[in-house]
């Protein structure tokens, strides 16, 4: 398929194959995750415990819907290890986190998985603004997060290596939440100052991975392109078409490739549809299926999915070898958009914190 029809309506035939692709890797990763051979402790258990025979009710995407919403306090509350599929016991794996800001943070485990999805965009990304063989700097967090690895593996794939400015999101949205603005503020004044010095004092970096609230400070002190930014990978938190057009033409002045990302340690990474003023601006982002999926659904309902253009809660399902995640209602919602040719399934548009037009959301430093 030419890239002239990458971004048409997908086919009535591409929406099926797609469908009935992904009905058969949920039928692989139900056999996996519920059968005595290869199950973790914890799902064989919950399914003893529900009186619940996945293997024979589970038979494509659209039986997920006789589980209930995942609730990621699990994550928070189970030992790591009872996630374990039989395969890799005694295998020692990574621990990642995500969200929370004081006490226990969520976790999940993984071996191979946040490698994947970076390895396939890497191999479509515009290699015109993402040069190969160019150093990546990533100014975001790193610590337990498995976004740090991902992106250095990126480089990596690429024939590059990685620079990295950590970010402590839990201790500035502790310190906004605490009304302590001055305090957060030099926390991103501080991360700036690093960013620009590297940038400043170590060549061939051409890509950037950043969140919006940095890249913005950072074009305050500089120009980003002059320091030789080609390529900004963007992500962490909601942006809508106005803060993607300022950043685009105005903070990397047109000249380099602004590219929005939406993805989280549960999901892995969605790609987004390209941006520009042709589009309204509009971020649209599509799940890295079959490994994931993304729903729009009603708020007061999550079987029922929203019509395409209106808005709607964001429901995640993960299922891969090492980790599996039946219907988690994210925390973010979205405009439910048609499937495209290049991906033949919903997408999910301008992501915003759930409850963001009724109510003040804290998103910290990203």
């Amino acid at each position: 398929m030419s890239a002239a029809t990458d971004y048409k309506p997908a086919t009535p035939t591409a929406i099926a194959d797609a469908k009935k692709k992904l009905d058969a890797h949920v039928r692989e990763m139900i056999k996996w995750h519920f059968s005595s051979e290869t199950g973790s402790p914890y799902w064989l258990e919950w399914a003893k415990k529900n009186k619940f025979d996945a293997i024979k009710h589970v038979k494509g995407v659209d039986d997920l819907s006789l589980f209930p919403n995942f609730v990621d306090d699990v994550l928070r509350d189970e030992q790591n290890d009872r996630f374990v599929p039989k395969p890799y016991k005694g295998k020692p794996y990574f621990v990642f986190e995500t969200g929370g800001t004081t006490g226990m943070p969520k976790q999940r485990i993984s071996w191979t998985d946040h490698l994947h999805d970076y390895t396939e965009f890497g191999e479509k990304i515009d290699q015109k603004f993402f040069p190969k063989n160019s150093h990546w700097l990533m100014a975001g967090p790193t610590g337990p997060r498995r976004l740090r690895m991902a992106v250095e593996h990126l480089a990596n794939v690429r024939g590059g290596s990685c620079y990295h400015i950590d970010l402590d999101p839990r201790w500035v949205k502790r310190c906004i939440k605490k009304g302590d603005y001055n305090q957060a503020e030099e926390y991103k004044e501080h991360v700036v100052d690093h960013d620009i010095v590297i940038l400043r004092n170590r060549t061939n970096i051409q890509c950037l991975f950043t969140t919006p609230k940095i890249l913005e400070a950072m074009a305050e002190r500089t120009s980003i392109v002059s320091l030789g930014i080609k390529g900004v990978f963007c992500g962490g938190t909601s942006m809508t078409p106005q803060v993607v057009r300022f950043l685009a033409e105005e903070v990397l002045e047109g000249k380099a490739l602004f590219c929005p990302t939406y993805g989280n340690t549960l999901m892995g990474l969605a790609t987004s549809r390209p941006v520009s003023e042709k589009t309204g601006w509009s971020v649209v982002y599509h799940a890295p299926q079959p490994r994931a999926i993304l729903r729009v659904v009603d708020p007061n309902d999550s079987s029922k999915d929203v019509d395409y253009g209106a808005w709607g809660r964001v429901e995640l399902s993960t299922f891969t070898k090492e980790f599996f995640m039946p219907r988690l209602l994210e925390r973010d919602e979205a405009m439910r958009r048609e499937p495209i040719n290049r991906w033949p399934w919903d997408g999910v548009a301008d992501v915003r914190p759930f409850g963001a037009s009724s109510g003040k959301i804290i998103e910290g430093v990203y």
